[in-house]
């Protein structure tokens, strides 16, 4: 896969005209009827920095609504959410030492392993990819071997698990490179989509299609479970301060949870923290994501977030990156997977 930074630079003009259209006031606040959160800690308050990989928006809601919400500083935690910058590659901040913690998909890890930056996952935190490949059924698309000989809108540095895909099931497919706008798709001019369950599909239903003119297809259900957000940092921070790893898990695990209870609540903090930086946002689509990351974050069958890093979904991408030249050698489970669960 190529550098994701670089495409980002690409994709982000497209998702601020996709996030702002047509917004809607927020509704009077909840926090009235909100918990309320005790601060108080006997903990000394430190300072940690978190890197995301995105502007300011509902994927990230645990971490503003632990800031808002006095649940970090009650773990001793002091945390700087870090403004996202397209132009400065992850791997710059890590050399640099200008972060302690990360929030990244597997695959990106991965890469950056390869790249020489020494990370490890502490916490995995979504258990089932969000990516997906979409058709509308005029198009005749209804099983994944429809889309042979198609045209396939596949966005700039994400083609490794398309192209994976695509070579399992012996699919010509035509892979066109696109930024994050939908209008080829919705255009016709390409017969296949890929996107975000929690994002660009709610975007592409947005734009008028509704969702029973549809046709999904989720890599995960094809067998390309590629895992998505887990905290990452460098293997250091582990060795030398468990008990500050244990307590930065441990209060996002919290401030999710409390994202997950009080949505309402839990949008109106992250529009504060968008206007703040001047990132426009539409309501709406903030709700459908928070709405769908918690099913991401929690599955049918649960009731909390299970934070485990499974030996064979790492297995699985690690092989795939190596079957696609991205990665040069492959590393051990057990060193790239360092869980800081406090056991109570």
């Amino acid at each position: 896969m190529k550098s994701i930074r670089l495409s980002i630079c690409i994709l982000i003009s497209g998702i601020i005209l996709i996030s702002c259209g047509n917004p809607k006031t927020p509704g009077q606040s909840k926090s009235d009827s909100a918990e309320t959160v005790e601060t108080d800690t006997s903990k000394p308050l430190r300072t940690v920095r978190l890197l995301p990989y995105w502007v300011p928006s509902a994927q990230f809601a645990g971490y503003y609504v632990g800031i808002e919400k006095g649940i970090f500083k009650k773990h001793g935690i002091n945390l700087d959410l870090l403004p996202f910058d397209p132009l400065t590659p992850t791997a710059t901040v890590f050399k640099e030492g200008k972060t302690d913690f990360a929030i990244l998909w597997l695959v990106n890890a991965l890469e950056l392993k390869g790249q020489g930056i020494d990370i490890v996952n502490i916490a995995q935190f979504s258990s089932r990819s969000s990516l997906m490949l979409i058709t509308k059924k005029s198009s005749g698309i209804s099983k994944l071997e429809d889309m042979n000989g198609k045209r396939a809108g596949i966005w700039v540095g994400y083609e490794t698990q398309p192209r994976a895909l695509f070579k399992k099931f012996n699919m010509n497919v035509e892979i066109v490179p696109i930024g994050s706008t939908n209008n080829l798709f919705l255009q016709d001019g390409v017969d296949i989509l890929n996107a975000n369950w929690f994002d660009e599909y709610h975007s592409v239903i947005n734009n008028g299609i509704n969702e029973d003119e549809l046709n999904t297809f989720f890599f995960a259900d094809y067998g390309f479970n590629f895992l998505e957000d887990g905290v990452y940092c460098q293997p250091d921070l582990v060795r030398t301060n468990p008990e500050l790893c244990k307590d930065f898990v441990e209060a996002t695990l919290e401030s999710w949870d409390y994202a997950f209870k009080h949505q309402e609540e839990a949008i109106e903090i992250v529009v504060k923290y968008a206007t703040k930086l001047n990132q426009p946002v539409n309501i709406s689509h903030q709700e459908w994501m928070l709405s769908h990351f918690q099913k991401l974050y929690i599955p049918e069958g649960r009731t909390t977030i299970n934070t485990n890093l499974l030996q064979k979904d790492f297995d699985h991408v690690q092989e795939i990156l190596m079957e696609s030249k991205l990665l040069t050698k492959a590393f051990p489970y057990d060193s790239f997977y360092q869980p800081q669960v406090r056991n109570n």
